[in-house]
């Protein structure tokens, strides 16, 4: 049966954490106490990778790596991504479980797949001992996924890298690339499931990549809120997304349309 079989979801911004705040803050205060200032936008570009290549993600930007120079005298090394990793680690461990609810219409959404007999997978960019404390606290709130994997798993390679989803495929035993979803809400996200080879969807209000809490985008006018729509749709379509949804109301809708070009022998990344 050429049928959808699963469904990876990503978890902060895309399954909890409206916005994925939870480390973006972290982020910009280990950078200021090293004495350097970046911005929203500099945090969050790397945002979906393992936390330790987002900080060597970021220190390699231009901007951030010419003001470390000025600041140090030298360029970064890897001693300078290991000990503002140590300081990321514990700040973010003392705030995680306050960013653990589910974003709006997930829990739904999860059940109407569940009744379709798909499975729920997930990957992150957390590390396990992050997720020891985002998975219970999701699971109180009524978000539980039938597997997750963590970069510590794949040897530490995270997205952009295709392992963690081919670990879930493993495990919720799903026989092809091609009848697996990825949602996720990060460039990151987006070319991880191209790199599968599986389908590969952005969900664009709540995502990292808008960078906007629910207050934040209730307050923008219709024109804005459709220009920030606008925006995130064409910088996940520039990564290699398949599809994109406004929001997870949207998503079994679109496993119809994956089911009808599935039948007609359509395959993702590819059309």
């Amino acid at each position: 049966m050429n049928k959808v079989e699963g469904v990876i979801f990503d978890w902060a911004g895309t399954a909890v954490d409206f916005g994925c705040f939870a480390p973006v803050n972290v982020f910009i205060d280990i950078f200021k106490n090293a004495g350097i200032d970046v911005t929203m936008e500099e945090a969050r570009a790397p945002m979906g990778m393992l936390k330790i290549d987002h900080i060597r993600e970021m220190l390699s930007m231009p901007r951030i790596s010419a003001l470390w120079e000025e600041k140090y005298g030298r360029a970064f090394n890897e001693q300078d991504v290991e000990k503002l990793y140590a300081k990321f680690e514990p700040a973010l461990m003392a705030s995680l479980s306050e960013y653990t609810d589910p974003i709006p219409e997930v829990i739904e959404t999860v059940q109407v797949l569940r009744n379709q007999g798909l499975k729920i997978g997930s990957t992150t960019g957390y590390t396990k001992t992050m997720m020891d404390v985002v998975v219970p606290n999701a699971l109180k709130k009524g978000y539980s996924p039938d597997f997750y994997v963590t970069p510590d798993e794949t040897n530490s390679y995270g997205r952009p890298y295709p392992y963690m989803i081919y670990r879930n495929m493993e495990q919720l035993k799903l026989s092809a690339s091609w009848k697996v979803v990825k949602v996720g809400d990060t460039t990151s996200d987006i070319k991880e499931g191209v790199n599968a080879g599986v389908w590969s969807v952005g969900v664009i209000i709540g995502s990292s990549e808008m960078g906007l809490s629910l207050d934040e985008f209730n307050a923008l006018s219709e024109s804005e809120q459709e220009a920030a729509i606008s925006k995130t749709d064409h910088s996940f379509k520039q990564s290699g997304a398949d599809f994109t949804i406004q929001s997870m109301s949207e998503f079994s809708q679109l496993i119809e349309k994956i089911n009808h070009l599935l039948s007609e022998g359509k395959r993702p990344n590819v059309r």
